[in-house]
């Protein structure tokens, strides 16, 4: 299986269309941010699922012998954190309450605009924050929290220096992701706040 280049989003392609599938894997490779493995039928594209299931799916509904419902079913049951957006060539007002109500994140109708898909992955990247290393991401997630109890708490960056001992320009570093505290500055924040760092990080998805 290929590896994924860190800071690539992984984008799987499912359609019969085979046509479709190439002229899909030429324009994401040459966006430069995406990682594509196209597929033309279920059973591989689940069973490479299974290794590695992807950051975003985009889902053809009508393939002919294949149940895009059934797919999209397998798919949202096994790997929930899995972007779901929706393509098709026959759409109508019905078919998109329906996907609409089975929580994927968008829908779009053949033919499309390259300007088109391009906004939709945007902002499923956005949406997601797909892309980032868990280390960035934890370094922003961990900043905005951080700035968040501040602001609860209606202190100044220098209240909070005041209470952990820090420079006001380290805390401002930390809560703009520009770095990492240290354990030591963490545990300094965290009991300024009166909260646990395991509470801290949980809250933010680590």
């Amino acid at each position: 299986m290929d590896q994924l280049k860190e800071g690539l989003v992984d984008v799987a392609v499912l359609d019969d269309d085979v046509d479709f599938l190439q002229y899909m894997e030429d324009f994401l490779r040459d966006e430069g941010r995406y990682s594509v493995r196209p597929f033309d039928e279920p059973a591989g594209m689940l069973a490479a699922f299974e290794e590695r299931p992807p950051e975003i799916l985009l889902l053809d509904m009508k393939m002919g012998d294949y149940s895009g419902e059934n797919v999209l079913e397998q798919v949202q049951s096994r790997w929930p954190k899995t972007c779901v957006v929706i393509v098709t060539g026959f759409p109508s007002l019905e078919d998109m309450r329906a996907t609409f109500r089975r929580k994927v994140f968008d829908y779009i109708a053949k033919p499309f605009s390259l300007a088109q898909m391009r906004t939709v992955l945007k902002n499923a990247v956005e949406a997601f924050e797909l892309g980032q290393a868990p280390f960035n991401r934890l370094r922003e997630r961990l900043g905005h929290r951080i700035k968040m109890l501040r602001t609860e708490r209606d202190w100044s960056l220098k209240d909070l220096a005041a209470q952990t001992r820090l420079s006001v320009s380290q805390i401002s570093a930390i809560e703009r992701g520009a770095h990492l505290p240290s354990i030591e500055s963490l545990l300094a924040i965290c009991r300024a706040f009166e909260r646990k760092p395991s509470d801290v990080l949980g809250s933010i998805g680590f």
